[in-house]
């Protein structure tokens, strides 16, 4: 569900990984991308919530 979110809105994937502080910075770079750029940079934010997903997702296997 969270790679779906990360699709459509990367910065709050991020946030509901548990980085917030991360997720408001994407957030504050990810708008004015995607106004500048057409939406050219859109995945490149895609592909850092989905790393970010799946870096937690590890971690709480590894914990376990």
């Amino acid at each position: 569900m969270n790679y779906l979110l990360a699709i459509l809105l990367p910065p709050l994937s991020i946030v509901l990984t548990g980085r917030p502080i991360i997720g408001i910075l994407v957030f504050f770079i990810w708008i004015p991308a995607l106004f500048f750029s057409g939406g050219l940079t859109h995945p490149m934010f895609i592909l850092l919530a989905w790393f970010l997903i799946f870096h937690a997702r590890e971690d709480r296997r590894h914990r376990h």
